[in-house]
């Protein structure tokens, strides 16, 4: 529902919460309509459920709070109540909008220019005439309806998921397949799938700014509340709503509507259809294109009024006028860039990159600096406890990989297993306590780190450890302060006060230590013990292990100090490889990580991002300068480490302070603003919470580093696919037009007829058009340095290529119209050879337009297939329309010999040769330029 939400502040602004009520008061319960089973569960209101005690609501619903739903009463249920989603009314019937194309000015002119032919008896010219419209305005409806197709396409590509309870088991599924009485656990983050009555609740706060527009997060409870106090939806504290956001804490609550029942299903009830905000690239087209209209209209005027003048037939002069227009104008440019940018985001799925807003393939080919998070996306995020350390000196080994009890913990060579060694045994429980992830055949469902101190356990035999523990009170891990703690008693023991267990980054957890445990005894904790632990914790960091710190005690200013484990998270294979060829393109790789310098910059060196002469910066000494500060060195620094989301929004801003366009990586709630701020927020798909892919421009569907730099080269391939179309229509109308304004200054007769002009139309927006925005991309795309985000896409060697083809097109056309006009009589043979002639031409510029750099022979003919389709498509009708006697008649065409075919090919494929002439200069004139810069100074954002 991310892409919704923008259209719901804007609405519920004016739609307040009490006219959400209004529609609704009439009925406390409601069931759907047309339904007659009485044995059905009706759906609750958000202001009945808030007022009634968990357990009515419980009973209402027919509900297992604890349990959950058997999975034959939701199949029941979800056939009374339909799937937890919209239903979109149908959009206008496809007849309706294919007659909603002739509404265009240029195809009514051209209807009544067929209208005036039947009044002056030229049947045979209003039959070609109508023939060819409904090829023009059948090509621009398929192309229109490609483009709605590609991007409704993109709105289903993330679906939103939730944790449900389910025959007592914890589910992970989509949220569309809940029913009112399921039971859904909310965490951190997560955004929430239904409306929920709340039943349990822990420092809970959800933001509701998408539903009612405040923007403060409202701190939510699980007590049922007096009618009077529930009137408005912002003071129901107890009901968490559909598409709102958990920004902290964690919960439990029962569904009480789904899909249009629900909150948000009234608003989108009210909702209007609302336009997608066209791209920077679309806006400019629409401008060049508007542009180029008024230029073409002027020049068509003056050809109209010239002709005129000359005393050529007005009605002629009339519809080769609009012909000309027709195609002349490149009014498919806007629709082909939104095919094209749509198609190429559909292609970057397949490489598992989701980019939910269409400017951002743009900004692709423009980034300079990746700042990433080194966790789960330079890494595989695949954690596993290799060395265990207690407080009193004990080094063990720990064996086995992956979340199961597949391993063993060896002290000097010995098996360590239960209570077989307290200290040991102190480390591993106080993990397995302080941890909220859960194994269920060998999947995790929580965070790796917390997954691995669950496997740890497993191999001491010691995972049911905390089943014998009640958990009273819970500080949850934040980015910020490092560390979790959980107040528990055992439940022989629940008469007193309880044990606090605390695991985090060293340096926060042995700042509320007083004392260290010792072979069964607590021992104050002198400065030497300190330093002794922070060595070996500076130790483990340097092999490039992930530290944790863990100690317990009665009070939490006086704990004891329990000892270490370091996991090891390898490096994900393939990135070491991404990372040296974006180095070697010029875009600078940062890592960012809440881990020690030691693990940091032993993970960044083992990448080749950490070499001689690099820098690294903690999170302290970013909050210690400014902006402006931090701008100076930061083309330096390749490791940011103990970091915090905070920093990186104050990195962001200075990178982008000097000119960087940034790439930034992101996965918890606090990452949210670091990612909006930067120029592509991109959110992890397998971690990222839903607050984190709300504020994304791409998410990676497995969080792979290798993934972004496959983005990039597909952002730079579209790019340069859509320069190419650009390239081929323009030089195709420029063409047209000058080779029609050149005859009739001339005086001579007209080279296309009215009909040959709209067919060369349909050639220049249709499928070799089209075709050219899927060209594979080039290999060496991404060892290309970035694009200036200033540069135009139409450049000035761009204005040249077009130029030179045009000339070419309309000297080689107006040689063979003056060729077979000798006798200064025009016969159809000679229209035939001149308007082949063009079509031809059309086609080889196609074919040289390809690529802007790469040569033909390089590319191979046959690497885009639906480029040899559409020529051979093309070629095959052009040949119909010579030698089949019906399309001879609409054309006023004769049949042409082989000979002239060949001597027509032959003059045609000069245009090709002199594109791909202009394309080997470009290659020695920039080759001799690199040599240049190689004696200069490297970019400034290349000194990684």
């Amino acid at each position: 529902m991310h892409f919704l939400r923008r259209r719901f502040i804007s609405l519920t602004r004016s739609h307040t919460a009490e006219s959400l009520d209004g529609i609704k008061h009439k009925m406390l319960v409601e069931s759907p309509p047309d339904r007659e089973d009485e044995t059905m569960v009706p759906v609750l209101t958000s202001k009945r459920a808030s007022e009634l005690p968990v357990n009515e609501v419980a009973c209402t619903l027919q509900a297992d709070l604890q349990f959950g739903l058997t999975h034959e009463e939701v199949t029941r249920r979800r056939a009374y109540h339909g799937w937890n989603e919209f239903d979109i009314s149908e959009d206008e019937p496809l007849w309706k909008k294919y007659i909603s194309q002739f509404k265009d000015p240029l195809i009514m002119l051209l209807l009544a220019s067929a209208v005036i032919s039947v009044l002056m008896r030229q049947f045979d010219d209003a039959v070609s005439i109508t023939v060819a419209i409904i090829i023009v305005v059948t090509v621009a409806f398929v192309q229109e309806y490609r483009s709605e197709k590609s991007l409704e396409e993109l709105g289903k590509l993330v679906p939103p998921e939730c944790h449900c309870i389910r025959e007592g088991h914890l589910e992970h599924l989509l949220a569309r397949e809940l029913v009112p009485g399921d039971t859904v656990c909310l965490s951190t983050g997560e955004r929430v799938p239904a409306d929920l009555r709340l039943f349990e609740a822990t420092d809970l706060s959800v933001d509701e700014s998408s539903l009612t527009g405040e923007t403060t997060p409202c701190s939510k409870s699980t007590a049922s509340q007096p009618t009077a106090t529930n009137g408005d939806i912002t003071s129901r504290s107890n009901v968490a709503f559909m598409g709102t956001l958990v920004r902290c804490g964690k919960a439990k609550g029962i569904v009480i509507g789904t899909g249009e029942n629900s909150e948000f299903g009234e608003v989108f009830k009210m909702m209007q259809a609302e336009e997608s905000p066209k791209t920077p690239l679309q806006k400019s087209m629409d401008l060049l294109g508007k542009q180029l209209s008024l230029y073409s209209f002027g020049i068509i005027g003056v050809i109209m009024l010239v002709g005129w003048l000359q005393g050529k037939h007005i009605l002629d002069m009339f519809t080769i006028g609009v012909s000309l227009a027709v195609a002349a104008i490149p009014e498919g440019l806007p629709i082909v860039v939104t095919v094209t940018l749509a198609l190429g985001v559909m292609r970057m799925v397949k490489k598992r990159a989701i980019v939910k807003k269409l400017p951002i393939v743009e900004t692709l080919s423009c980034c300079n600096v990746i700042c990433s998070d080194k966790t789960g996306t330079l890494t595989k995020n695949e954690m596993t406890v290799t060395q265990l350390f207690t407080s009193d000196g004990l080094h063990a080994e720990v064996t086995g990989v992956g979340y199961n009890n597949a391993g063993e913990v060896l002290l000097s060579g010995e098996l360590v297993h239960g209570f077989s060694n307290i200290s040991i045994r102190k480390v591993v429980e106080a993990g397995i306590l302080c941890n909220d992830a859960v194994i269920r055949n060998g999947t995790l469902m929580g965070k790796p780190t917390e997954g691995a101190l669950i496997a740890l356990g497993m191999k001491m035999g010691l995972e049911g450890v905390h089943q014998e523990y009640m958990r009273l009170e819970e500080h949850p891990f934040t980015s910020e302060q490092k560390w979790m703690a959980v107040h528990c008693v055992h439940r022989t023991q629940q008469d007193k006060p309880g044990t606090y267990f605390m695991k985090g980054a060293f340096e926060q957890v042995i700042r509320f230590c007083s004392g260290y445990h010792s072979k069964g005894v607590t021992l104050p904790l002198t400065n030497h013990q300190r330093e002794l632990f922070q060595q070996q914790k500076s130790y483990m960091g340097t092999a490039g292990l992930r530290v944790l710190a863990f100690a317990s005690g009665t009070e939490m200013g006086g704990l004891t100090f329990l000892g270490l484990v370091g996991m090891l998270d390898p490096p994900r294979s393939g990135v070491k490889e991404a990372v040296a060829t974006l180095l070697n393109a010029g875009v600078a790789v940062k890592m960012i990580t809440g881990d020690s310098q030691e693990t940091a910059v032993s993970i960044a060196s083992r990448l080749g991002l950490y070499t001689k002469g690099s820098q690294s910066l903690s999170g302290e000494e970013v909050d210690q300068m400014d902006i402006q500060q931090l701008s100076q060195i930061v083309p330096r620094i390749v490791v940011f480490y103990r970091a915090s989301p905070r920093h990186k929004l104050k990195i962001v801003k200075s990178l982008q302070n000097i000119g960087a366009v940034v790439a930034m990586t992101g996965d918890g709630v606090n990452d949210a603003v670091a990612l909006k701020a930067a120029d592509i927020g991109v959110a992890m798909g397998q971690t990222g919470t839903d607050v984190c892919k709300e504020a994304a421009d791409m998410i990676l569907v497995d969080d792979d580093f290798q993934t972004i730099m496959s983005a990039i080269e597909e952002g730079k391939g579209i790019y340069n696919n859509i320069k190419n179309f650009v390239r081929f229509q323009l030089s195709t109308s420029i063409a047209a037009l000058t080779l029609i304004s050149l005859a009739t200054l001339m005086n001579f007769p007209n080279p296309l007829n009215a009909m040959q002009i709209l067919w060369i139309n349909i050639i220049m927006d249709g499928p070799p058009a089209q075709s050219l925005g899927v060209e594979p991309v080039d290999p060496d795309v991404i060892r290309k340095p970035p694009r200036n985000v200033r540069d135009s896409i139409i450049t000035r060697s761009l204005i040249v290529k077009i130029l030179v083809s045009s000339f070419i097109i309309v000297c080689g056309t107006l040689f063979v119209f003056w060729r077979e006009l000798q006798d200064n009589v025009i016969t159809p043979r000679d229209t035939t050879m001149t308007f082949t002639c063009f079509v031809f031409f059309d086609m080889f510029n196609a074919l040289s337009s390809r690529s802007q750099t790469r040569m033909v022979h390089e590319m191979g003919l046959c690497s885009n297939p639906m480029f040899c389709y559409a020529v051979l498509g093309s070629i095959m009708g052009q040949l119909l329309v010579i030698y089949f006697p019906p399309l001879q008649k609409v054309f006023q065409t004769e049949s042409l010999s082989v000979l002239d075919l060949l001597f027509l090919l032959a003059l045609t494929s000069s245009v090709c040769v002199v594109s791909e002439l202009i394309k080997r200069l470009e290659r020695w004139r920039g080759e001799k330029r690199r040599g240049w810069d190689r004696t200069d100074t490297t970019d400034s954002f290349h000194e990684v």
